[in-house]
């Protein structure tokens, strides 16, 4: 499902206009934005947690090369989901 798809489908669910079901998914994403640039740590319940997380530099190796170098650390957006959402998807 890509952006477009998921604005139809929320506002064929929610009975609203597309230009306000896009609108929401805008102002969705800006908020979880400002939150993530802040360092804070985004639960939805029943979904997951979001949280932004430091990655360490560390030394990679060029297969074909067999050179060595360095990867600068960098921050990375990490999800772990809820147990709701781990149980739906390891139910039999």
């Amino acid at each position: 499902m890509n952006n477009k798809e998921f604005i139809a489908e929320l506002s064929r669910q929610t009975n609203q206009p597309i230009g306000a079901a896009t609108k929401l998914v805008g102002d969705t994403l800006r908020i979880l934005e400002e939150h993530f640039q802040q360092d804070d740590v985004v639960c939805i319940s029943s979904f997951g947690n979001f949280e932004v997380k430091k990655k360490m530099e560390r030394v990679s190796v060029n297969p074909t090369t067999g050179k060595r170098y360095l990867i600068p650390p960098k921050l990375v957006l990490a999800f772990k989901q809820s147990n709701v959402l781990k149980e739906m998807f390891n139910a039999e």
